[in-house]
C-alpha cells in the first residue's frame, strides 16, 4: 500500500512539474504561441507577411506565430492601451519615430543581446541609430523609404528642363526655378501633399543641414529653427504663395489625394514617399508616362531623414528569445527582399539591398536604391515628447505657414517657444 502511495505522489509531482515548464501561452505539450501584430496594408505586403508566418510555423512546430492585423492610423494609441493593459502583442511592427516614448517608458525589450550577429552586422549603424534610445536597441529597422519626386515625364521632356539624377540632382533653388517654368494656365509645377507636414519638412531639411532639435551636454533637447532649417519651408512657402507654382489646394491633402490631379495633367510633379509608386503603377491611365526623380539636394547633398519601419519585442512578453528568433527569421536577406518588394520600399540590410530585383529601372527602383546610402535618422527620432509636439505645435504651425496665414518669424516663434515648453515637460 505504501508503495502505491509513493507512486501516486511521484506521478502527481511529475505532472505538476510538467505543467510548470510547458512554455506559457499555448496548448498543452509545451508549444509556445506568439502574437505578431503587423501593420502591412497593401495586398502584396500583407500576403508576403502572412506567407512568412506560414513558413515559420511549418518549420517551428513548438513556436507558433499568430498573425494580428494592426493599422498605421491608430497604432500609437492602440499600443499604449495594450501596454498599460498587459495585452501587448509579443512582436510589434511600428515605425522608429514612434518608439521613443515606449522605449523610455519600459514597454519594449532591449534587443541588444537577443539578435544574431548576422542581423546586427548586415544592417548599417546609421539605421540602428533610428531605434537606439539611451544604451539600448528597442527595434530592428528593416524597411525604409526616401522621399522622391514622381514626375510626368512627357511634361518635363516637352518643357526641356534638365532631368535630375542621383549623381546630379536639382538644388532647392533650381527646383523652385523649374517648378515656375512648368507652371501657368491653371497648371502647376508641383503639388505638395502636406496634410502631415512635419516629417516631410524635417526629413527633407537634413539635405540643407537642418537639425532643429539640439541636444545639450546635459542630454536635454531644445528646438532652434535656424537658417538651415528654413531652406525647405521657405521654398515650399514661396512656391505656394509667391511663385504660384505649387497647387494651393493640395497643401491639406494626403499623398493619394494628389494622384487624380497628377494623372489629369494638373501637376507636373508630386513629392511622395517611395512606396507610392505601387499606387501609381496600378492607377495610372494607359499611356501615362511617369518617372522617379531624386528629391532636391542642399548643402549636405541628398541627405534626408527617414523613420524606418521596425520590429520590436514587448518587455512583458514571456518569450523574448523566441520572439527575437522569429524577427531574425523574418529578416533573413531573402525574406527582407520579399517584404521590401511587397511594400515597394527599400530594405535596410546591405545583402538584401544588393538584390538585382531592387536595381531595375522599371518603376524607378534603381533611383530609390541609389539614395539608400544618403538616408539618416530622422531629426526627431530620439526626442521624448515628439508626438505631442508634432500634433499640438508643429503641424498647425506649418499648415498655417504653408497656406500663407503666418510668416517665417511667427512660425519660428511657435516652433521654438511653444515647442520647447512641450519638450520641457518630458525632460524634467
Amino acid at each position: 500500500m505504501r508503495t502505491r502511495t509513493v507512486y501516486v505522489l511521484a506521478l502527481a509531482l511529475t505532472l505538476l512539474l510538467a505543467g510548470c515548464t510547458s512554455g506559457g501561452s499555448g496548448p498543452a505539450g509545451g508549444r509556445i504561441t506568439l502574437r505578431f501584430q503587423s501593420l502591412a496594408w497593401q495586398q502584396e505586403s500583407v500576403e508576403a507577411n502572412k506567407e512568412l508566418v506560414k513558413e515559420w510555423n511549418a518549420s517551428h512546430p513548438d513556436v507558433k506565430v499568430e498573425y494580428v492585423q494592426g493599422s498605421w492610423d491608430s497604432v500609437h494609441d492602440q499600443l499604449l492601451t495594450s501596454f498599460e493593459g498587459g495585452e501587448a502583442p509579443d512582436i510589434i511592427h511600428d515605425a522608429s519615430d514612434d518608439l521613443a516614448d515606449f522605449a523610455y517608458g519600459g514597454y519594449l525589450a532591449d534587443l541588444t543581446g537577443l539578435l544574431p550577429p548576422r542581423l546586427k552586422s548586415d544592417i548599417p549603424q546609421r539605421s540602428w541609430e533610428t531605434a537606439t534610445f539611451g544604451d539600448g536597441v528597442y527595434g530592428v529597422p528593416f524597411l525604409q523609404e526616401p522621399r522622391v519626386l514622381i514626375a510626368n515625364s512627357a511634361w518635363l521632356k516637352k518643357a526641356g528642363v534638365r532631368i535630375p539624377t542621383p549623381e546630379q540632382p536639382w538644388s532647392w533653388d533650381e527646383f523652385r526655378t523649374v517648378t515656375k517654368r512648368l507652371s501657368g494656365q491653371g497648371r502647376y509645377g508641383v503639388a505638395w501633399p502636406l496634410k502631415e507636414p512635419v516629417s516631410a519638412t524635417l526629413n527633407l531639411s537634413l539635405s540643407a543641414g537642418g537639425e532643429l532639435f539640439h541636444r545639450g551636454a546635459d542630454g536635454k533637447v531644445t528646438i532652434r529653427f535656424g537658417a538651415a532649417d528654413q531652406v525647405v519651408p521657405r521654398t515650399i512657402h514661396a512656391q505656394a504663395n509667391t511663385d504660384h507654382s505649387a497647387s494651393p489646394t493640395t497643401l491639406g491633402s494626403g499623398g493619394s489625394d494628389t494622384l487624380p490631379g497628377f494623372f489629369a495633367g494638373r501637376y507636373a510633379m508630386v513629392p511622395l514617399g517611395f512606396s507610392y509608386r505601387q499606387q501609381i503603377a496600378q492607377q495610372a491611365p494607359k499611356g501615362f508616362r511617369w518617372q522617379v526623380l531624386p528629391a532636391p539636394a542642399g548643402a549636405d547633398g541628398l541627405t534626408q531623414g527617414v523613420s524606418p519601419q521596425t520590429l520590436s519585442v514587448a518587455e512583458d512578453s514571456p518569450h523574448k528569445k523566441e520572439a527575437a528568433e522569429f524577427v531574425a527569421f523574418l529578416l533573413r536577406p531573402r525574406n527582407m527582399v520579399r517584404l521590401a518588394l511587397g511594400d515597394w520600399m527599400l530594405p535596410t540590410g546591405t545583402r538584401a539591398l544588393a538584390d538585382p530585383a531592387l536595381h531595375t529601372s522599371e518603376d524607378g527602383w534603381a533611383t530609390g536604391t541609389a539614395l539608400a546610402t544618403h538616408l539618416r535618422s530622422a531629426p526627431a527620432q530620439s526626442v521624448r515628447g515628439y508626438p505631442e509636439w508634432k500634433d499640438k505645435v508643429a503641424t498647425p504651425a506649418f499648415q498655417e505657414y504653408y497656406s500663407g496665414a503666418i510668416g517665417t518669424q511667427e512660425l519660428r516663434r511657435r516652433l521654438e517657444k511653444d515647442g520647447n515648453l512641450v519638450l520641457a515637460r518630458y525632460q524634467r
